[in-house]
């Protein structure tokens, strides 16, 4: 089957980026955006002194964060920084560390081995991204439809309840927002069709 070469390349590639990130030293001591439920509620609950100034850009987001450090690190190694740091807008669908960390377990791969193939580490990471910034209430409207990622392949929203999933990922924290689109945290990281 072709799936299980494509799944060792995606397990190379997130053990790559999660050495990365632990050798980069990064002493950003800037305070995370508070991040809402999954439910649709805004983060809204921000520090006073951070609702004053302009998020970042969804890179800048993401590393003040601190919670997706393999994600930042696999975007650096795939060379998107700058694509994500652009005018968007985009929504990104943002795997956690312990997902990051959960799938290469379940791939049983090496750090060593995740940067093996940067093009298939751009295929998954560009699976998590949708052109367009969809707030909560906007991805809730989804409920049954594909939705075409910058990858340009679909991933299928469903909601129940006041659960809403992408793919088999749960959504886990919404609308933590960026000067280019909105991050919406998920527990798993997608996979791309082979």
């Amino acid at each position: 089957m072709n799936r299980r070469p494509m799944l060792r390349l995606t397990a190379v590639a997130l053990a790559a980026a999660t050495i990365v990130a632990a050798c980069s030293n990064d002493d950003d001591d800037s305070s995370p955006a508070t991040q809402a439920p999954a439910t649709g509620a805004p983060a809204d609950t921000m520090a006073p002194d951070t609702m004053a100034e302009e998020p970042g850009t969804i890179v800048d987001v993401a590393v003040a964060a601190g919670d997706f450090t393999t994600l930042v690190a696999a975007v650096q190694a795939a060379g998107l920084v700058e694509t994500l740091s652009g005018e968007g807008p985009f929504t990104v669908f943002a795997p956690t560390d312990a997902a990051f960390a959960d799938a290469l377990a379940a791939l049983g791969l090496t750090a060593e081995e995740l940067l093996a193939d940067t093009e298939t580490l751009t295929a998954i990471l560009t699976y998590h991204v949708v052109a367009g910034e969809f707030l909560a209430a906007d991805v809730a409207g989804l409920d049954g439809q594909d939705v075409t990622t910058v990858n340009g392949a679909t991933v299928k929203v469903t909601v129940d309840g006041g659960s809403v999933m992408v793919n088999d990922a749960n959504v886990v924290a919404t609308d933590v927002m960026a000067s280019n689109g909105v991050i919406h945290v998920i527990d798993k990281v997608i996979l791309p069709p082979a």
